[in-house]
């Protein structure tokens, strides 16, 4: 079987179109990601401030400390919403797996701390929260 010449400036030409679709849709990839983190980074910072100048809000969608609010949605005892300030959350950061471990076994040995839930407004005790107890939550009324 014989194939037709297709010739060298048709090779070239094709070769190009290729390599221009190419860079074209790698430039459009890269700038629909870009687009979609700032719309992310926009989203989980765009948090109320109270007549304090707290951030408040949920943290769920911060994907590092800085990204979370000051205070930080969260249920007390009884199931009571409120707000915890992210430094009273704030621990010790392990430098090693070693840290982290004996880190974690120091705070099994002790059990949870309980730490003040507070109005938006960052003053106005409401409650009490029990760090490192985790359980779920349904059906709660909400109450500020």
């Amino acid at each position: 079987m014989k194939f037709p010449s297709i010739g060298v400036g048709r090779i070239v030409l094709i070769g190009g179109v290729l390599a221009i679709g190419v860079v074209l849709g790698s430039l459009t990839v890269k700038t629909t990601t870009a687009s979609l983190l700032d719309k992310r980074s926009e989203d989980t910072t765009n948090y109320s401030k109270n007549e304090s100048g707290q951030t408040y809000g949920s943290a769920v969608n911060a994907l590092t400390a800085e990204e979370k609010p000051d205070l930080m949605e969260a249920y007390g005892e009884g199931g009571v919403k409120g707000y915890v300030r992210k430094k009273d959350l704030a621990g010790e950061d392990p430098k090693t797996p070693e840290e982290a471990i004996a880190l974690m076994n120091k705070q099994i040995a002790e059990g949870p701390k309980t730490i003040p839930l507070y109005k938006e407004d960052g003053k106005t005790v409401i409650g009490v929260y029990k760090t490192g107890v985790g359980k779920v939550v349904e059906n709660q009324k909400e109450e500020r």
